[in-house]
């Protein structure tokens, strides 16, 4: 049997950070690229999530720190039981919540006001592999949705989200504003939340 060597150890340095799964996309994109091409790929980067039992001001905070407009709500054993867009923070739904509960906004959760796994709707993989960007465009046009979920299949047959779109990136990467009914009615809802 071969002899193994020992590998020679060092000490940690102050602030080491840690490498994270990186997914590049391409800077620019035509409505005829591959709907790949602004889809975020989660086995090629991380999945942000957050607990149903958290505030909604600590999902605000982890979604700017994240830079990022949604996050997964998940389950204690790792299942998505729904998600939460900045817009739901900052809309109408958290209003709703503190009012209708009479609590401060400190005490809204994540549960009390994302969007439920029943009330999802999600894309194929399959669909996804032959699709371009003017396809999601007008997907998410005509859902009124600032984001897309994508689902695979494990080998069992069951779903496992593998991506998202979301209309922020495709903008980005078009280099024209790619705008739904959901902002203007996100607006309006601020808006008359404000003048309340």
């Amino acid at each position: 049997m071969r002899q193994y060597s020992a590998l020679p150890n060092r000490p940690l340095q102050s602030r080491t950070g840690v490498h994270s799964p990186c997914q590049v996309l391409p800077p620019k994109v035509t409505l005829d690229d591959p709907a790949l091409a602004v889809m975020t790929d989660f086995q090629k980067v991380t999945a942000f999530t957050v607990d149903p039992d958290v505030s909604v001001d600590t999902a605000a905070r982890v979604m700017r720190r994240r830079n990022v407009h949604l996050l997964l709500v998940m389950s204690g054993e790792s299942h998505v039981i729904g998600i939460i867009t900045s817009n739901d923070i900052l809309g109408e739904k958290t209003l709703k919540c503190i009012s209708a509960r009479g609590i401060p906004r400190a005490d809204a959760l994540v549960r009390d006001i994302m969007t439920p796994e029943s009330q999802l709707e999600v894309i194929s993989m399959d669909d996804v592999r032959y699709a371009h960007v003017g396809h999601v465009v007008a997907t998410l046009k005509g859902k009124g949705r600032q984001h897309a979920a994508v689902v695979d299949e494990d080998a069992s047959g069951n779903q496992i989200l593998r991506g998202l779109f979301a209309c922020s990136q495709i903008s980005r990467q078009l280099g024209v504003p790619v705008e739904t009914p959901e902002i203007a009615q996100t607006f309006a809802e601020i808006s008359v939340a404000l003048k309340a």
